[in-house]
């Protein structure tokens, strides 16, 4: 297995020249823990799910700081959110780089505090789970796209433990985690519509279907896909558009991030129930946005991924913007690629004055198909060299 950290410890030794806290947010059971304390092993590492290391702190947050100025990483930070507040006097006090690291399973948006108390102060490194390039030549690296990504999970030798540990996985997150970060939810709810994610996954969102359909209002339903969002359970992927006078798609479509929890929550129980699911070909298409987006913000954390639509049913799957720089991206789940279904993969060229566009399919050859449209294996995630350096 490929070292997970490679590409990330990379990131977060640029974050640590450059700030003097470093946020790693992700899913919980990612591999954050392990990245930083591997990466870092002399720093002092605290963890706040345990009591005793949460006692330590929650004490005297200040005299904690005052004892401790610096090479500490505290993981699962959001569950003390008084200690955001207090590292502000402590890196003001005397200012120098790469001091505290910190650890959560929430966006800055959820995690009430940092971005009032460390704006400016605080480099942010998202991880996610195991992507299929780091584990590719691995024994995991058959699993990924069925299991997903979670480090524990694929570690497991038996499918039964698998699903077992998956299972474990989303109660655990909306009984306890939730919870812990305030927020009070209907957990039963909250599953239910996790569960009918899956059967949207890859369409285009519609709010008012969702609240309908669980008859509760619009606004409740934006708040609850919020809250997966900022928890690193689902994507909304934003159109993108330029020109406000054309028209284009302006709603976001919607992922559940991990294809194994994708899969569990649709009741899909093995490989060959996957083969013959109708969201078959929009879980790979998941899998591939997941793998070239966090790939992408790894090497630029300004790197931004959309995707382009039409009213008239035209739609790219993919764009990853960096910078000025866009990659258009289609994504097929075949073998094979016929050039006619390009139409809208042009159209979305010409209406952004793209020269080099890409389709990421499950062949073994690249191949040119004309009018700067290069096809090219999927292979295990190998296929984002090749467009990140595009």
């Amino acid at each position: 297995m490929k070292d997970k950290a490679r590409e990330a410890r990379r990131r977060l030794a640029t974050h640590l020249r450059t700030f003097p806290v470093v946020l790693v947010v992700g899913p919980r059971q990612c591999g954050k823990t392990t990245l930083v304390r591997n990466a870092l092993p002399r720093f002092q590492h605290l963890d706040l799910e345990k009591a005793q290391d949460l006692a330590r702190i929650a004490a005297d947050i200040p005299g904690f700081f005052g004892g401790n100025p610096r090479a500490v990483a505290i993981d699962e930070a959001q569950r003390l959110p008084e200690l955001f507040a207090a590292l502000r006097p402590v890196i003001d006090e005397k200012r120098g780089t790469g001091r505290f690291v910190l650890t959560g399973s929430a966006s800055p948006e959820l995690m009430r505090g940092v971005s009032e108390s460390l704006a400016g102060r605080v480099g942010i490194l998202e991880l996610s789970p195991f992507t299929a390039f780091e584990l590719q030549d691995s024994p995991q690296e058959i699993l990924r796209h069925f299991w997903g990504g979670y480090p524990p999970a694929l570690a497991l030798r038996s499918s039964e433990a698998r699903r077992d540990w998956l299972e474990s996985y989303v109660q655990t997150f909306l009984e306890r985690d939730l919870p812990a970060l305030g927020l009070r939810l209907p957990a039963a709810r909250l599953r239910i519509l996790w569960t009918m994610l899956t059967h949207v996954h890859g369409n285009l969102l519609n709010v008012s279907d969702l609240a309908r359909s669980l008859g509760v209002s619009a606004p409740t339903i934006q708040s609850h896909l919020d809250v997966l969002e900022q928890t690193f359970m689902i994507r909304r992927l934003p159109p993108y558009f330029v020109n406000i006078q054309k028209r284009l798609t302006k709603s976001p479509k919607v992922y559940v991030r991990d294809t194994g929890l994708l899969h569990h929550l649709a009741g899909i129980r093995t490989p060959a129930e996957l083969e013959t699911w109708d969201r078959r070909g929009a879980s790979f298409e998941g899998l591939v946005i997941e793998e070239l987006a966090g790939r992408a913000r790894l090497a630029d954390t300004s790197a931004r991924a959309y995707f382009w639509g039409t009213q008239a049913g035209g739609e790219v799957d993919l764009l990853l913007v960096r910078g000025r720089k866009i990659t258009a991206v289609e994504i097929k789940s075949g073998s094979f690629v016929d050039p006619r279904d390009l139409r809208s993969l042009r159209a979305c060229m010409e209406d952004l004055g793209l020269t080099r566009s890409f389709v990421v399919y499950r062949g073994t050859e690249t191949l040119k198909l004309g009018h700067g449209i290069t096809a090219i294996p999927w292979a295990g995630g190998r296929c984002a060299k090749t467009l990140l350096a595009a």
